[in-house]
C-alpha cells in the first residue's frame, strides 16, 4: 500500500469512521436515556410508547433502517438526506434502542429504600431522577455501555454501502487499486482493534470517576491488582518473624 493510497484514502477513512461513532454515539445516548427513563415512568401510556419504540427498532435492521432513511424517505418528504446524516440517524435510533433497555434495568435496579427517601423529602420525580435514580444508576450503566459502544463502532461499517468514505469504503477503494486483499483489510481489522481499544480505555475511565462521585471506590484493574498484591506480599514480609523490619 503506497504513502499516497495511505494518505489519501485510509487515513480520511479513519477520521469519518471517529466522527460516525462520535455522532451516533451522542443521538443514541440521547434516545437511550429518554426512552429508557421513560420504560420506568408511572404513566401506563408513556411505558407502552417507549416499549413499543424499543421492540420496532431492536427488530429492524440498522441497514435496513440506513437504506429506508436514504431512499424512501426522500420521495414520502420531498427532501433528500446527506449520506453521512442517514447514517448516523439509522445507527442512533437503533443502538439508542438497546441502550434504552440498560437504562432501564440500571434504574430499577436501584433499591427501593432510595426512592422512598426521596418521597420522603417530598422530591418531584424529576429530583428524584436527577438527585438520587442517576447518579446511582449510571455507574451500573457503564460496562454494558462499553459493549454497547463497541458494537456501534463496528456497525458504522455499514456505511460504506452508502458511499460514505469510512475506513470500510477506503478499504474497499485501496482494494480496487492495488488488488491486494490481504494487506488493506489486515491493516483495516488493526484499525478498528486500535479504535476499540481506545473506546474500552475511556469507558473504563468514566466508569471509574462515575463510582467516585458516589463513594465508590473501583476495583483496580490488571495491573493496579498486580501492584497491589506486590505490595500486600511486601508488608507481609516485613511482619513476620525474622523479616526486614
Amino acid at each position: 500500500m503506497t504513502a499516497g493510497l495511505w494518505q489519501n484514502w485510509v487515513l480520511p477513512g479513519i477520521w469519518i469512521t471517529v466522527q460516525l461513532l462520535v455522532y451516533s454515539a451522542v443521538v443514541a445516548t440521547a434516545v437511550a436515556f429518554a426512552v429508557g427513563m421513560a420504560r420506568t415512568h408511572r404513566s401506563r401510556l408513556v411505558r407502552f410508547l417507549a416499549g413499543f419504540y424499543t421492540e420496532i427498532f431492536r427488530g429492524t435492521s440498522a441497514l435496513v433502517l440506513m437504506f429506508w432513511l436514504f431512499f424512501v424517505v426522500p420521495p414520502l418528504m420531498g427532501w433528500q438526506l446527506v449520506p453521512m446524516y442517514a447514517a448516523v440517524l439509522a445507527l442512533g435510533l437503533s443502538y439508542g434502542a438497546y441502550g434504552a433497555e440498560i437504562v432501564r434495568g440500571a434504574l430499577n435496579s436501584v433499591a427501593p429504600a432510595q426512592r422512598e427517601a426521596g418521597l420522603a423529602l417530598s422530591f418531584t420525580p424529576w429530583q428524584r431522577m436527577r438527585l438520587i435514580l442517576l447518579p446511582q444508576a449510571v455507574p451500573e450503566m457503564m460496562p454494558s455501555f462499553c459493549n454497547l459502544l463497541v458494537e456501534l463502532l463496528k456497525g458504522t461499517a455499514l456505511v460504506s454501502l452508502l458511499g460514505v468514505g469510512d475506513v470500510s469504503f477506503a478499504a474497499y477503494l485501496v482494494r480496487l487499486a492495488t488488488q491486494d486483499s490481504a494487506q488493506i483489510y489486515t491493516v483495516s481489522l488493526v484499525i478498528y482493534a486500535v479504535l476499540a481499544f481506545a473506546v474500552t480505555r475511556s469507558m473504563k475511565a468514566l466508569e471509574r470517576k462515575t463510582k467516585r462521585n458516589i463513594g465508590i471506590e473501583p476495583e483496580p484493574g490488571l495491573f493496579g491488582r498486580v501492584f497491589e498484591r506486590q505490595a500486600q506480599d511486601k508488608v507481609a514480609g516485613t511482619t513476620m518473624p525474622g523479616g526486614a523490619s
